[in-house]
């Protein structure tokens, strides 16, 4: 091969020979990765997921009506027109400070991308969270309880110390999903945009999404756009990640997982918590809902770090995937 023809493979090859800013952008979720280790969350006043949930919260206030309604489309279609407006805002603000970040020289931008896109993902803190509920469960079970409250919406006060363990892996697996997985997921395909617009949407399903009365309003029209939004765009990650947490376990196979996720009423959530629960070959369920392995033992007190080793493996095995993805989307 000469000379001209080595370079032009070489050109196809190296990202940055066909897109600058890929280069820099394939750096990003590493050094977001890496500041998340170090430091964890920024403050809550710099938290642009607070943000978001702040702007959410005033204006499902406004929204949601106080008492039940059997079919209010007004709402619904309100709703959704404020959804898009303030996803049409995070995008732009988000748009601007990509483009701002791209400016700069090639590991400044992208430092400051990472700094940027950190907030927009938050894996230490889960694990910390997971970790401290087995922590507390080891001292005594209402300490346990109390623990868990902080990571889960539903009602503890009934739940033994195998019910307390399995919410929290359950959590650790489905969060996993919605805070690490699909905002890089998303970074991927359409950058620092595309992250934020998912963790808006991931926000929006969390405060307006579940229907029924929830903080004096009633939601079953107003949250139905948000719910329906988040799972969209958790659809594909949701599914990377399921796949992800069963690689290289032996005898897990997709027709298992798929069985075990299809007892989840979420068409996204019951995917990673049924990988979860075959990796580690456990038993999770949500009294009265769904039980995912039925067959297998109830969490032990190691099983909650043995989650989290699995999720930091499914973290690292994210990055060339998302590698991937973005020199392919460049490339196209």
């Amino acid at each position: 091969m000469d000379v001209a023809a080595a370079s032009h493979w070489l050109s196809l090859l190296l990202p940055g020979a066909f897109w600058p800013g890929v280069a820099v952008l394939v750096w990003v979720p590493l050094l977001a990765l890496a500041l998340d280790a170090w430091r964890g969350e920024p403050p809550a006043a710099w938290h642009p997921v607070v943000w978001m949930g702040n702007a959410l919260e005033w204006w499902g206030e406004r929204l949601a009506p106080c008492a039940p309604v059997v079919r209010d489309w007004a709402c619904f279609w309100l709703a959704a027109l404020v959804w898009c407006a303030l996803a049409a805002i995070v995008m732009v603000v988000a748009w601007l400070l990509q483009h701002l970040a791209l400016s700069l020289y090639g590991l400044l931008a992208a430092a400051l991308l990472g700094v940027l896109l950190k907030p927009l993902m938050a894996w230490r803190m889960l694990k910390d969270e997971v970790v401290a509920v087995d922590e507390a469960l080891a001292r005594s079970l209402p300490e346990g309880r109390e623990r868990l409250a902080h990571l889960v919406s539903r009602d503890v006060t009934e739940l033994d110390a195998a019910q307390v363990r399995e919410s929290a892996i359950e959590s650790l697996a489905e969060n996993l999903n919605d805070s690490v997985v699909a905002p890089l997921f998303w970074f991927a395909l359409l950058g620092l945009p595309g992250a934020a617009l998912y963790r808006f949407a991931n926000t929006a399903d969390a405060m307006w999404g579940y229907p029924g009365m929830r903080g004096g309003r009633y939601w079953q029209w107003a949250g139905k756009w948000a719910a329906r939004a988040d799972d969209v765009l958790s659809w594909l990650p949701a599914r990377i990640t399921a796949l992800l947490l069963i690689a290289g376990g032996r005898g897990l196979t997709l027709r298992a997982l798929a069985r075990q996720a299809r007892r989840t009423p979420s068409p996204n959530s019951g995917w990673p918590m049924a990988a979860m629960a075959l990796a580690l070959n456990v038993r999770l369920a949500k009294p009265g809902v769904y039980v995912l392995n039925g067959a297998a033992r109830s969490p032990g007190p190691l099983d909650a770090r043995r989650a989290t080793r699995r999720g930091d493996g499914v973290v690292l095995g994210l990055m060339p995937v998302v590698a991937a993805i973005q020199i392919l989307a460049a490339w196209a």
